[in-house]
């Protein structure tokens, strides 16, 4: 019989501002810097209308790493130097590749009103490929494979990496999970995670009891990271919820990160502004 994982770390999701936006930041805290390959997850929510536009970036470049969007409520609309444009509706994923260096811009569609609400995440890239080619995938809804619970009425959603013989669309350079649970009250489901990877659960609303020992609420606590001592999690849905589990092989390389590079050295961060200052990463208007 595989056993449970223990948590190691237990997290709130406390707001923090953006641009003059509140946004929550779960990773990272003061207590814990990164979950490996994992280094950063914001939550945001806001509402959009003719007079609150809500939270939109200006373009602006990344390198090193791979950010990624994925959306629950809303349309948004992603550019790029690339020349990649596109919408994405509720349940869609955007997996960018910054690699070497790309701009980008997002924020709601023209004409959306109403509530936007999302994650975006950064996921590490090993050195050897810090320089890859940067690239774009759209990864729709409909083609995430659908797992139904153990026990009741909901599912599970693959965005990446394998769950009970089922591959997600999106491709990673690393060993990665990306699951998105849709539980009803009273669901229970047992997740298969390798042994050697990280793993964070992430609650957006709801309420769940994770492996019988603690509860994931909105507000309260939203976070939980777990020790490589167990193979399994069990999920148990108090209440309907949607939660974001994420399970990744260690890169285990020192990380050196300045504003929106991810890199190893403070060499290669100052490369990284001088070559967006040249305009090597491209251009966006």
């Amino acid at each position: 019989m595989k056993t449970r994982r223990s948590i190691a770390y237990k997290g709130t999701s406390d707001y923090v501002n953006m641009g003059g936006n509140l946004i929550r930041q779960p990773l990272p805290t003061q207590e814990l810097d990164q979950v490996d390959p994992f280094l950063l997850l914001h939550h945001y929510k806001y509402d959009v209308g003719p007079y609150s536009p809500g939270l939109s970036l200006s373009p602006h470049p990344h390198r090193g790493f791979e950010p990624v969007t994925f959306l629950f409520k809303g349309e948004q609309l992603h550019r790029d130097s690339l020349g990649n444009e596109g919408v994405l509706k509720a349940g869609d994923v955007q997996w960018m590749t910054s690699g070497s260096g790309i701009i980008h811009d997002e924020g709601p569609t023209k004409d959306f009103v109403g509530t936007m609400e999302g994650i975006q995440l950064w996921v590490n890239l090993p050195k050897k490929f810090k320089m890859t080619t940067p690239k774009y995938q759209d990864v729709r809804a409909e083609n995430m494979p659908i797992i139904p619970v153990d026990k009741g009425n909901g599912n599970i959603k693959v965005v990446t990496g394998e769950l009970n013989g089922q591959q997600g669309p999106a491709s990673t350079f690393t060993e990665i999970n990306a699951f998105i649970a849709n539980l009803e009250a009273e669901d229970q489901i047992t997740i298969p995670i390798p042994s050697h990877h990280q793993l964070l659960v992430y609650l957006l609303e709801g309420e769940t009891r994770i492996n019988d020992e603690h509860t994931l609420k909105l507000g309260k606590l939203q976070m939980l990271t777990f020790n490589k001592d167990g193979e399994t999690i069990m999920l148990q849905a108090n209440k309907n919820s949607t939660l974001l589990i994420l399970s990744g092989e260690p890169i285990a390389e020192k990380v050196t990160s300045w504003g929106p590079y991810v890199m190893n050295t403070q060499t290669e961060i100052m490369e990284a502004l001088r070559d967006y200052q040249q305009g090597k990463m491209g251009h966006l208007y």
